[in-house]
């Protein structure tokens, strides 16, 4: 049997979707298993044993309707058995309607009917410590037959990977005998970043009085908005950031992870890779991000994770007000507590 799976978005939802191949591998274990993502994705699920071949899908250069009608060829030509599109777009829908394959599952809407095979009706409600955002996913798999079990995402890095990021990190200054923390700095997004002034504050919480090493986690195009933050910080703190340290590639940064104490930060797919290496993370979400959704196997020790909603009862899903003013109302006072047990217990528990 030869199966697909599609999930042409970012990092994070990549990465959680590649829990699928897990279970359909124990199911079907002489299936053949490819993954159709974006181009810019494959680092995060590269070296997944489970994954047979990475069908990889170039938005950049393949535009418009030359460059759908090029990826549906390439698509159809593969003549997949079953097709399961994790994504549930119209343009994944597409795909799998034009595909030829016997079998095509995805989500329930308006119009899946026509275009799916099979679909499914999402649960409103978690049903355990992965959250919907992976139980989701699992539920795909209804139709084959496969019953759910939790599945935790893993990212695989080579001996090589992590023995170049070690003495990366060793060349440049770090003492491995430290403790060593992630700052996921600034969001994907405005909306998913926390006010700069609030985030400086919590990195001076961090490093008050605290014998550690902090590293900041952004894209290229995100170094002012980081700096930014960094003159914002107290001397205490600056003094054991080491700004200028950068991961060159996505699975550098991986390996660099691996070497952390704990991630902290602005939720996103720096809180997914963490967990996936079995890194501790203080995660911070934006007020419009539904927490329960996505606060994957949260603990209360080794993951956790704030939401304004945590401390202060406002209907935020109605979005009566902008995010900055739900922002401004989220000061790190209202979990400095929580914040510090988290260090002691990650941190400095050694």
């Amino acid at each position: 049997m030869k199966i697909a799976v599609i999930q042409p978005k970012m990092i994070g939802d990549v990465l959680i979707t590649s829990v699928i191949f897990e279970v359909l591998k124990e199911k079907y274990p002489n299936s053949q298993l490819h993954y159709i993502i974006n181009s810019n994705t494959l680092p995060v699920v590269l070296n997944n044993p489970y994954i047979d071949e990475y069908i990889l899908l170039n938005p950049e250069i393949e535009k418009g309707f030359k460059g759908f009608f090029s990826q549906t060829k390439r698509i159809k030509k593969q003549k997949y058995d079953v097709i399961i599109d994790s994504y549930g777009k119209l343009k994944t829908a597409f795909f799998c309607f034009f595909s030829s394959a016997n079998k095509t599952i995805s989500f329930h809407k308006w119009y899946s009917n026509a275009l799916y095979t099979d679909t499914v009706i999402r649960t409103k409600h978690s049903i355990s410590t992965a959250t919907k955002a992976i139980e989701h996913r699992l539920q795909l798999l209804e139709p084959l037959g496969v019953d759910f079990k939790v599945i935790k995402p893993t990212i695989y890095l080579s001996h090589e990977e992590l023995s170049l990021a070690k003495d990366k990190l060793i060349s440049n200054g770090i003492n491995l005998s430290k403790p060593l923390v992630m700052i996921s700095v600034v969001g994907s997004s405005m909306d998913k970043t926390y006010p700069y002034k609030f985030m400086a504050n919590c990195i001076d919480m961090i490093s008050k009085d605290n014998d550690l090493q902090l590293l900041f986690n952004y894209i290229p195009n995100q170094k002012e908005d980081a700096k930014k933050i960094f003159d914002l910080c107290t001397p205490e703190s600056q003094n054991k950031i080491l700004f200028d340290f950068y991961a060159s590639s996505l699975r550098d940064f991986m390996a660099i992870t691996h070497f952390c104490s704990a991630l902290i930060g602005n939720e996103g797919g720096a809180t997914n890779i963490a967990k996936a290496l079995n890194i501790p993370t203080f995660t911070i979400f934006s007020p419009f991000i539904l927490k329960n959704d996505w606060n994957m196997f949260e603990n209360g020790d080794t993951n956790v994770s704030v939401h304004i909603s945590d401390f202060i009862d406002e209907e935020i899903s109605k979005k009566k007000n902008t995010g900055a003013y739900y922002y401004s109302l989220f000061k790190p006072q209202l979990f400095e507590n929580k914040l510090n047990i988290f260090i002691k217990n990650n941190i400095l528990k050694s």
